[in-house]
């Protein structure tokens, strides 16, 4: 079964994260994604080291980080200093749908790729930016990482508990958001293409695609004037059946429960804590806000009893009580849920062999679509890519490798 973007051709010159995971996301769904790297250089992700030592490294000098961002592309090097060089990106354009970078403004004006110049070569061409701050603004043009999407968004002050620094999300949220974005704007234009016939660019940044994940917490200020505290300390929650407990197996228990005059009952005889369910401190929402602590640790010395899984068992048999465990990454390869879903999936890639990756998060019931984890080699398939949608020949390609274009 064919991906639902079956047909679409993107040419995707990205480096780093925000970018590359959004043509990656195309490519899962289907898309023909070709990347061009650095004829010299590279994808700067292919390399990637902290303080000299190898990021992630993986065998035949691959990096987890590269194959994981750039999973299911073809690979084209080629000297975008040079004009055979543009002229190549001009006729893989010109056969394409889709053109997609993460460079500073003002690189691809420099080097002749911007959105005016290169819809001169496609005029139904969809141009997606993906930035740091911003088209506009007086730091549109200032350089951006994952980390500084997070400081400027909020989100670092929303975490964690009070008191403590601002708290980064490790695994390059904002990028990740970035990504997500950056794809839904494509697929958007895509769709208004189709059925208005224009062509147009997509901007997308960090800041905007953060400012969008902290949605509810930005516009309750925005309506109500009202700052959120952000994380509570879980022994002073204001709900105590919406908070987590730690359980005999060290693992903790997560309880979500919005509504908690419904569930209390249930929850009070499944702990054993009958005797509790009318007690003056406790017998409403608003009576258990102001005598949370004493509440929590209550719970606290029941929860500790029994496993996380037995608690979950215990509370789900007991009624509606919303609760699941807190798991780590390690868990959720192997969850049932998960595994049913296809959120994980079993796959084969061509250097490690059989192992498992993130699945495609939507299912389509027809159009299915399908990962492929090989990210390319460097340069792999440039004659591929060159022939397919360039046009070229096979003289023109062995001139340009003698000019050192690609």
């Amino acid at each position: 079964m064919t991906g639902p973007l079956e047909g679409i051709r993107v040419i995707d010159w990205t480096q780093w994260q925000m970018g590359t995971v959004a043509t990656a996301m195309l490519a899962d769904l289907g898309a023909y994604v070709v990347h061009i790297e650095d004829r010299v250089r590279g994808d700067p992700g292919r390399a990637l080291a902290i303080g000299g030592v190898p990021y992630d490294p993986l065998p035949n000098g691959k990096r987890a980080y590269f194959e994981i961002n750039n999973r299911g592309k073809k690979g084209v090097a080629v000297n975008l200093k040079k004009d055979k060089g543009k002229e190549i990106v001009y006729r893989l354009v010109k056969n394409s749908d889709v053109f997609v970078h993460n460079f500073r403004q003002g690189v691809p004006e420099r080097l002749g790729l911007d959105y005016e110049t290169l819809r001169q070569h496609n005029p139904r061409l969809i141009y997606a930016a993906a930035s740091g701050y911003g088209p506009k603004g007086p730091e549109a043009r200032e350089p951006a990482f994952d980390y500084l999407g997070q400081a400027r968004s909020g989100i670092m002050t929303e975490v964690g508990e009070p008191g403590q620094p601002p708290l980064m999300i490790w695994g390059g949220i904002a990028d990740q958001m970035g990504a997500i974005m950056t794809s839904y704007g494509i697929i958007t234009a895509l769709l208004a293409r189709e059925r208005l016939g224009i062509s147009q660019k997509v901007d997308v940044s960090h800041l905007g695609s953060m400012i969008a994940l902290l949605g509810l917490t930005i516009n309750r200020y925005c309506y109500l004037g009202e700052q959120t505290e952000g994380a509570l300390e879980r022994t002073r929650v204001r709900n105590p059946l919406y908070n987590i407990y730690q359980c005999r197996d060290g693992k903790w228990l997560c309880l979500a429960n919005l509504q908690p005059d419904r569930q209390w009952p249930a929850l009070c005889k499944s702990l054993g804590i009958e005797q509790l369910e009318r007690h003056p401190k406790f017998e409403n929402a608003a009576q258990r806000l102001e005598n949370c602590e004493e509440l929590v640790a209550i719970m606290d010395e029941i929860f500790i009893k029994k496993t996380a899984s037995e608690w979950v068992k215990i509370l789900k048999e007991a009624g509606d009580i919303l609760c699941t465990t807190v798991q780590s990454v390690k868990d959720v390869l192997t969850d049932p849920q998960v595994l049913a879903n296809n959120y994980i999936i079993d796959c084969y890639h061509e250097v490690l062999g059989p192992m498992k990756a993130t699945g495609i998060p939507v299912q389509f019931s027809e159009t299915t679509g399908k990962v492929n984890v090989t990210a390319p080699e460097f340069g792999q398939h440039t004659e591929e890519v060159l022939i397919e949608i360039g046009g070229y020949d096979w003289e023109e390609i062995a001139k340009l490798r003698e000019e050192e274009v690609i």
